[in-house]
């Protein structure tokens, strides 16, 4: 069995409260790190990773983000998925070869762009010639960015998700969504469902599994709490 069947099987049949948990390396050391925690699988978060590069998110050159993920992927034996944001406009045949080539078994892919939702039927259009390129060898997890602009109706959430599951997205990750709409997301949507968790903060894992995440990520959190715990360290090292 390759990495992405092992990577695919870890999303599903699993048990209300039983979330599949992805920490978010950013790079190769924190990635060990939570392979040695016993983690089966990690998710490279684009905004942290863009942080351990010196750049703000959404302004990693392809190039470069290609190559911090790779360096992650070589640093474990887990399956890793990677953030890649919208594609960085490429077409889908040499996105998916770029891919391929970190090693990476999964990709993160946005549906909105410079804080514009895109056509919903377009995005689908574009995520089949993913899947239709990647036959297989990547498990497609589409952002549905409607709460994080401004959309609220969790009905516009479902719509957009029911396309890209028909268009062959392995998960759909409705960003941003609240808690408490997670069981209508749940009843509407067919196959994996990723919610994104603040770090120390709102609902558990299993809580937020028991209302029906099939995963969790953290997006940058990890990183971003780190680097608050190393500038306390910093603060004490000064005479």
């Amino acid at each position: 069995m390759s990495k992405a069947d092992v990577f695919r099987a870890l999303h599903h049949h699993r048990a209300p409260g039983d979330p599949l948990v992805l920490p978010g390396p950013w790079d190769a050391a924190s990635a060990r790190v939570f392979a040695e925690a016993g983690f089966p699988a990690l998710a490279t978060p684009s905004a942290g990773v863009a942080a351990s590069l010196g750049y703000e998110d959404g302004q990693v050159p392809a190039d470069e983000m290609f190559a911090a993920v790779a360096r992650i992927v070589r640093a474990v034996d887990v399956p890793v998925s990677a953030d890649v944001e919208g594609g960085y406009g490429l077409a889908p045949k040499e996105l998916v070869e770029r891919l391929l080539e970190t090693g990476v078994v999964g990709c993160n892919l946005e549906d909105s762009a410079d804080g514009v939702l895109r056509d919903p039927r377009e995005h689908a259009d574009w995520l089949a010639e993913v899947q239709s390129e990647a036959a297989g060898r990547l498990f497609v997890n589409a952002r549905v960015d409607t709460f994080v602009r401004g959309v609220a109706d969790p009905e516009r959430a479902i719509e957009r998700a029911a396309m890209y599951v028909a268009a062959g997205a392995d998960c759909v990750y409705p960003i941003g969504a609240p808690p408490d709409v997670l069981p209508l997301l749940r009843a509407g949507i067919q196959g994996p469902i990723n919610v994104g968790a603040p770090v120390g903060e709102g609902p558990s894992p299993a809580e937020l599994g028991a209302r029906g995440a099939t995963r969790i990520t953290f997006g940058p959190g990890l990183q971003r709490r780190a680097t608050r715990v190393l500038r306390e360290i910093a603060a004490g090292l000064r005479p």
